[in-house]
């Protein structure tokens, strides 16, 4: 049974999980921020989603442009968790595989390194 759990309360574990990056990599983090919504429209059961050019991407025109977002799906992860240490567990890892993929690290690597 999927864990109930408030957004706000939701929220502030993404922010616990932010606060668990070494301070070398937030400090490397530039032009991101970290949402939270419930639901990927296009693929539901999506724990977290990169979008933006990640900074191994970047060259020496990019400037001008919106910040990369990060999402983390608050009910998709509620769905795959059965208790609140689920959840704790599940955003941690889900903020981490999307900040690597910040620093361009791609899903294989991710995998090899063991967090996909």
């Amino acid at each position: 049974m999927p864990v109930e759990m408030s957004r706000r309360r939701f929220e502030e574990l993404v922010g616990d999980a932010l606060d668990l990056v070494p301070k070398e990599f937030a400090a490397a983090m530039d032009n991101v921020v970290v949402l939270v919504e419930d639901r990927d429209p296009e693929q539901p059961s999506l724990l977290g989603l990169y979008h933006g050019i990640a900074l191994t991407e970047r060259t020496s025109t990019y400037g001008g442009v919106l910040p990369d977002r990060i999402t983390i799906y608050r009910e998709a992860i509620l769905d795959i968790c059965e208790t609140e240490d689920d959840v704790v567990e599940e955003v941690a890892i889900t903020v981490v595989h999307e900040i690597a993929h910040h620093f361009g690290i791609d899903d294989a690597r991710l995998h090899e390194l063991g967090w996909g």
